[in-house]
């Protein structure tokens, strides 16, 4: 948590309307969605300006969230984006811990800024940007971590249905439907008080993942067809072309949740999905792990990534099949 004189600070910085903007990492998910948009319904409550300012467009079925649609999109509205953000007089960052988390762009524009930043995160090893910082990897999630600092600054009455929406939906996904290790009793003591104060659960777990498309289970089909298994290092890898992302008209979020898959063969402790993104010119990685493996250190030793113990990401500069091969000969040399 923030330190008891940060609470008291910020709580004096937000006694007075002020013009606030919220930033998500690029490609933001549900947490990063549900934490930003939550704030933003709480502190609109105080009678902020406030405005969500993502790095780039947000997947299909993250868009019934209250107020996602006034979301303004960086990579879409850049000069927009910049006007809200330069005349801001304060930027919640909130689900990442550096500001090339954002976008090369964004990122870039970020670091000119002297403004005061605050930091909401449960990534390891936070940059030094923010005024405020509140880092701790042992939630498991940023939603939850919102929700704290609510409480933390005495404003609990002010958690409504809407917010309460959007914090749940952040940490129903990053839990993984409240089965990954960091799912604590406090966790299900915040579920609780949310459902309390509104949350209709089963609504927006049939909103996440009961509005796929004749497509996206086609993708999955063939992102199952290519999974391989390697028993010799208790491992699997799942693999996507971007002609395949093609063939079955690929939208943002389509490969969401596909990485998981591979941990459900018995005997598998860590699994990858790489997707091959031709307009970027790199790989995309998603790592999964069960038990000790750490694919946090594992994507930052490798392959330009990071994120959690069991959860991680990265990419690569190489084609598909080198990178494939390139991970495949980390596990020989690790194992070996």
């Amino acid at each position: 948590m923030f330190t008891t004189t940060e609470i008291k600070k910020l709580k004096e910085i937000l006694s007075h309307p002020k013009k606030i903007s919220i930033v998500s990492h690029r490609n933001p998910d549900g947490d990063a969605m549900g934490s930003s948009l939550g704030l933003l319904h709480f502190l609109q409550q105080l009678n902020h300006e406030v405005t969500f300012v993502s790095p780039n467009d947000f997947p299909d079925f993250l868009a019934w969230l209250p107020n996602a649609k006034n979301t303004v999109i960086f990579e879409k509205e850049e000069e927009k984006a910049k006007d809200i953000l330069n005349s801001s007089e304060l930027i919640f960052t909130l689900d990442f811990n550096a500001l090339h988390r954002t976008g090369h762009q964004m990122g870039a524009y970020l670091e000119t800024l002297t403004l005061p930043m605050v930091l909401i995160d449960h990534h390891e090893l936070p940059d030094d940007y923010p005024a405020f910082t509140f880092s701790d990897t042992n939630y498991g999630s940023t939603c939850q971590m919102v929700y704290d600092f609510i409480n933390a600054l005495g404003y609990n009455h002010l958690i409504d249905k809407d917010v309460a929406t959007c914090i749940y939906t952040g940490i129903l996904t990053d839990s993984g439907g409240f089965r990954f290790p960091k799912t604590t009793p406090a966790t299900h003591r915040c579920v609780a008080e949310l459902i309390e104060r509104g949350v209709n659960n089963s609504e927006v777990y049939n909103l996440l993942y009961d509005n796929s498309t004749y497509n996206r289970l086609q993708l999955l089909g063939r992102a199952l067809q290519n999974l391989k298994v390697l028993p010799q290092y208790n491992a699997s890898y799942i693999t996507l072309s971007q002609k395949e992302l093609d063939s079955f008209n690929y939208q943002k979020g389509d490969t969401e949740g596909i990485v998981n898959y591979g941990l459900t063969i018995k005997g598998i402790h860590l699994t990858a999905i790489f997707i091959e993104n031709k307009e970027e010119g790199i790989v995309k990685i998603s790592f999964r792990s069960q038990g000790s493996f750490d694919v946090n250190q594992f994507a930052r030793n490798h392959f330009n990534g990071g994120g959690h113990i069991n959860a991680a990401g990265g990419k690569s500069f190489s084609n598909l099949e080198e990178t494939v091969n390139q991970f495949i000969a980390i596990l020989a040399k690790e194992k070996a």
